[in-house]
């Protein structure tokens, strides 16, 4: 029997899954997406599960949309469906109540891109290479700009797309792209102290935290405030805090 496309494993409350499809630079089929949306699903009601951590198998880490399936079929409605898998995908990844954490080892392209910017956390190795770079082949990378646009600035996020360029590590890193890079030897221990970092955070506070970092990054300053203050109302309600800030005046 072949590999699993997508690789799940636990350890302890991270739980991990890999692209496993190096062969072909570990592309978003429309297979992988649909275990990738499935995987997220079932980690993201997993009481046990704290994190989630997203690698690839290879020396790619995802270079984007599966070009040959895309190119199999002139029916719009088959492409159609395969970019609504796609925001269905990303959309997965934000709504998810566990944080989800990009380790990248190699090349990120085209949806490949989205797929970190998608991430809430992402830490690469100081060789990885970033690209929204479809505009090559004549198709513009819209929807991965979605997620760029929302990750970077927008000189930034529009230099790439038009152009196509790759952009290193280090300057994914100052973009805003990722959170950090390093050497790639070190980069499964600085992946694994953030993962087990929100691990031991209070799962509850940290489940309405995400959710409200998102939906409030998305509204106007008034708005923004509103939606945070009743979160910081809901929060002091929950046993975690009212024992966190107790222990905390004893001290």
């Amino acid at each position: 029997m072949p590999d699993p496309i997508l690789l799940r494993r636990s350890d302890g409350a991270v739980a991990r899954l890999t692209l496993n499809d190096p062969d072909h630079a570990n592309v978003l089929s429309g297979a992988m997406m649909a275990a990738l949306i499935e995987a997220l699903d079932a980690l993201g009601g997993a009481p046990a599960v704290r994190a989630i951590v997203l690698s690839a198998a290879g020396r790619i880490f995802c270079a984007g949309h599966d070009l040959a399936e895309l190119r199999a079929s002139n029916d719009e409605t088959v492409h159609a469906q395969l970019f609504a898998q796609c925001s269905t995908l990303m959309l997965a990844i934000k709504a998810c109540p566990k944080p989800v954490i990009a380790r990248v080892q190699g090349a990120a392209v085209a949806a490949g891109c989205q797929l970190v910017a998608s991430c809430d956390l992402a830490y690469a190795a100081d060789t990885a290479r970033f690209a929204v770079s479809g505009i090559d082949l004549g198709l513009f990378c819209s929807t991965p700009g979605v997620a760029l646009s929302r990750a970077v600035g927008r000189k930034d996020a529009l230099e790439m797309l038009l152009t196509g360029r790759f952009v290193g590590a280090p300057e994914a890193a100052a973009m805003g792209l990722i959170n950090r890079a390093v050497p790639i030897d070190e980069l499964e221990a600085v992946v694994d102290q953030a993962a087990h970092a929100i691990a031991a955070k209070a799962p509850d506070a940290i489940t309405l935290g995400k959710a409200v970092f998102h939906r409030q990054i998305e509204l106007g300053l008034d708005g923004a405030y509103q939606v945070a203050s009743e979160a910081m109302v809901e929060n002091l309600g929950f046993e975690n805090a009212k024992s966190g800030i107790d222990a905390f005046l004893k001290r």
